[in-house]
């Protein structure tokens, strides 16, 4: 007898149906046998269902089964077939008889003893589900929040084998998981941190002010414990709150790579990833035989914070020139093309020189020139270009470090930022870009025009620094960001010298 199951692989962050075939002969000898492209994880499964069927007072086939994952040439892996197989075994043997199991797709790890445990994905799993018109999904009950984010579809939460069984059968009914995505909003929206702690460092606020109105990319300078850290992990508190759009992509890709919590229904906070810097290539933009995603996807729509930047490895550094320009990263393999969104502001962090102090007025600095040509060498030109924004961050005095009265808080920060990006949406209506660090040639040519006095500015800047054409574009757009803080149409010379000011760090690098 031939049972069918439909459950879902995953490629990249997109659902892919699975159709789950389970044939039990009632002949021959006995023996199971998993194919369509399993992996180590999918072959392993047959142990682990059997031992949650017998604890689940189920007999095993004793005769030959064979189980086919469609379509057969797609790779499957993870232990999220669990569950359906074993149903399908239930099915196939006659033990159970199905009721409704065309009508949902199931997913979810099985424990030895029947218990199902939660599985990655399951947000994915269910749009997929949504969008081929099946009535409900079947899943692990510390992952039923997550997929109840998806309206129209009935969420079905099960802690065991038995559970489902008996709910396919129809013996045992279960209410759906619903959710209020007002409410998951409004309890997981909040930070636990905000500018107004970071004593003094005005002029780095005004910085990163620009920074996230126009969402450019920018690098810390500055002795050990001067805040940089501090300053970069409270970027997210300033930039405009997630749209349900961006919480959702966010969410399926923390999903699918595992590093969603359990229970969790959506991210409601911008993403803050800071991998430390022995991290590899494959870890920082992502890999592997299968491909999964990477630090620079898991900070998508969010702060990828890259601390003692000139020691992670040059190939992973290198690495990040493509997701920064395409806001995504593609990672090709021999039976595949994955690509992974990667929309996100890169904080990178570094000292002036090996032993730190080379710009502290209060400690005298060790280093040779030769040797501070050597580290500020690691991190290349084109890289550095990719950057909009190069800031100094000095020690803070101690008078400010004393001082009782609060700095600007995130929330007055925000509140500029949101102004300036209502400008920008205003302007690209109707257009992909959203952002003023996202601009194209074109649109640069048609909203960052200068008058006589700031296109002189621009040319001494050019010819003096050394200005590389990337480096003139990022000018422009941080121009244009500056100019929308201030609420204006058109550029003046101030706005192109203070995004210069920028960017005065190209010649040492």
């Amino acid at each position: 007898m031939v049972a069918r199951l439909h459950s879902a692989t995953f490629s990249g962050i997109e659902a892919v149906q699975v159709e789950v075939e389970v044939d039990v002969s009632h002949k021959g000898f006995a023996s199971t046998t998993i194919v369509g492209l399993p992996d180590a994880a999918v072959k392993e499964s047959i142990e682990r269902v059997r031992s949650a069927m017998q604890n689940s007072g189920y007999g095993f086939p004793r005769y030959k089964t064979v189980i086919n994952l469609a379509p057969a040439d797609l790779k499957k892996e993870g232990p999220a077939f669990d569950l359906p197989i074993a149903l399908g075994i239930l099915f196939a043997n006659g033990d159970v008889v199905a009721d409704c199991a065309d009508r949902n797709l199931v997913t979810g790890e099985l424990a030895l003893d029947g218990r199902v445990r939660s599985a990655k994905g399951v947000l994915s799993a269910a749009l997929l589900a949504k969008q081929h018109g099946f009535r409900g999904i079947i899943v692990p009950e510390a992952n039923a929040r997550e997929a109840a984010v998806v309206d129209g579809l009935d969420v079905i939460p099960v802690t065991s084998l038995t559970q489902a069984a008996g709910f396919l059968s129809g013996q045992l009914p279960l209410e759906p998981t619903v959710i209020d995505l007002d409410d998951v909003f409004a309890r997981s929206s909040q930070y636990d941190c905000d500018f107004s702690e970071v004593r003094g460092q005005e002029h780095v606020k005004r910085a990163l002010t620009i920074a996230a109105a126009g969402a450019h990319n920018v690098l810390l300078i500055g002795p050990p414990g001067a805040g940089k850290t501090m300053l970069a992990k409270r970027i997210p508190t300033i930039l405009p709150p997630l749209t349900l759009e961006e919480s959702l992509e966010t969410t399926r890709i923390h999903s699918v790579s595992g590093t969603l919590e359990p229970g969790v229904a959506l991210l409601a906070t911008r993403p803050v990833r800071s991998p430390h810097h022995s991290a590899s290539t494959p870890a920082l933009v992502g890999g592997g035989s299968i491909p999964q995603a990477g630090e620079v996807s898991l900070a998508h729509f969010g702060v990828l914070f890259l601390d003692e930047f000139p020691e992670f490895a040059r190939g992973a550094l290198e690495a990040l020139r493509q997701p920064i320009e395409d806001g995504h990263v593609t990672i090709a393999r021999a039976h595949a093309t994955v690509s992974f969104p990667a929309s996100f502001m890169l904080i990178a962090a570094m000292n002036p020189c090996p032993c730190g102090y080379y710009t502290d007025p209060r400690r005298p600095c060790k280093c040779t020139p030769l040797q501070i040509d050597r580290y500020l060498s690691r991190i290349s030109g084109p890289l550095i270009d990719r950057i909009d924004i190069h800031l100094e961050v000095p020690a803070v005095p101690v008078a400010e470090l004393r001082s009782k009265a609060e700095g600007t808080s995130s929330s007055a920060i925000r509140e500029k930022v949101m102004a300036a990006r209502d400008r920008q949406r205003s302007r690209f209506d109707g257009l992909p870009t959203m952002t003023n660090g996202r601009m194209s040639g074109k649109m640069l040519r048609k909203w960052c025009q200068l008058d006589d006095t700031s296109e002189s500015v621009l040319r001494q800047a050019m010819t003096e620094l050394g200005l590389s054409a990337r480096a003139h574009d990022k000018v422009l757009r941080l121009s244009r960001t500056i100019a929308d803080l201030a609420d204006r149409d058109s550029l003046v010379s101030e706005d192109v010298l203070e995004a210069i000011h920028y960017r005065r760090l190209d010649r040492q690098l």
